[in-house]
């Protein structure tokens, strides 16, 4: 069983910086692909970025060139660096952690609003 606690959401000004963290446990995480999602207001859960355990990584067409996701295996954390916000930024992200045969795991979300 895997447990993610999302935290580091907030107000951001456009064109303005957010770092989100996720901090996960319960089971051997370097076996899971982690990510990142996100869902607006009236809108599908859409993907913002994913990273491997080995480091590679998949952005989202909107955020490529302004999110960066890192991870730290030994301390189990993901996180998105969000730099150059727009406020079509502005959704609920949710981590994820990912592991091929086994269901999805989910954080609770954190809420990021993107406003002046």
């Amino acid at each position: 069983q895997v447990q993610l606690v999302e935290s580091g959401g907030g107000l951001g000004q456009p064109g303005g910086s957010l770092r989100l963290s996720c901090a996960a446990s319960g089971s051997i995480l370097s076996l899971y692909i982690m990510g990142w999602y996100r869902q607006a207001p009236e809108k599908q859960r859409e993907l913002v970025a994913t990273i491997t355990s080995r480091g590679s990584t998949n952005y989202a067409d909107s955020v490529k060139g302004r999110f960066t996701i890192s991870r730290d295996n030994a301390k189990n954390t993901v996180s998105p660096q969000m730099n150059r916000l727009q406020p079509d930024d502005t959704a609920v992200y949710y981590c994820n952690a990912r592991r091929l045969g086994f269901r999805d795991h989910w954080g609770q979300g954190t809420q990021v609003t993107v406003s002046s």
